[in-house]
Formats: C-alpha cells, sequence, structure tokens
C-alpha cells in the first residue's frame, strides 16, 4: 500500500491506504462487490468502490460508487464521484 501512496503522491500525508488481504472489513462493512460481470473479470472476494471518513475509529462518512442513478455500473467505473475526494470534501465539510 505504501507504493501505491507514493504512486499516488499522498506519501506522508494525513490520507491512509490499508490494506485488507482477507476482506474482513470489506465484509465486516458490507462492501463485498458480488455482481457476476465484474467477479467474472477480477475474480471473488473484491471490494466495492467506496471512501469512507473516520475519526477515531467512528465512520463519519461513507460513500459507495455503483449503479447511480440506475445505471447497470456495479463496480462504480463509470460513475465514481460519490466516493471521490471533491465530494468526499465536501460531505466532511457538512459534518
Amino acid at each position: 500500500m505504501s507504493a501505491w501512496a507514493v504512486d499516488q503522491k499522498i506519501a506522508g500525508s494525513n490520507i491512509s491506504f490499508l490494506g485488507d488481504p482477507n476482506s474482513e472489513l470489506t465484509s465486516a462493512l458490507g462492501m463485498t462487490l458480488t455482481n457476476p460481470g465484474p467477479v467474472g473479470k477480477l475474480g471473488p472476494n473484491r471490494c466495492k468502490r467506496f471512501a469512507m471518513y473516520c475519526v477515531d475509529g467512528v465512520i463519519k462518512v461513507i460513500q459507495v460508487s455503483e449503479n447511480k442513478d440506475g445505471a447497470d455500473d456495479p463496480a462504480g467505473d463509470d460513475f465514481p464521484e460519490d466516493s471521490c475526494i471533491d465530494n468526499m470534501l465536501k460531505l466532511i465539510a457538512a459534518l
């Protein structure tokens, strides 16, 4: 995950990338991607596209990008905006 942070130029910032190799957190949050389309291409045990803002272990904001406005977009690839930084910052500022 640290290599990804370097690649995304956020290493050393207040943003944390966390790995979930056994899908324990993914399952606990109900974020397991089960749609046969993406699972058929990516394999099982993948998580949905989401962003989460936590303070002291408490989820304050969580956004999932999938099937926006009825679109068939189970992986959130076509409409990722809900879990992108601009939307997250807006929601965090509104807290």
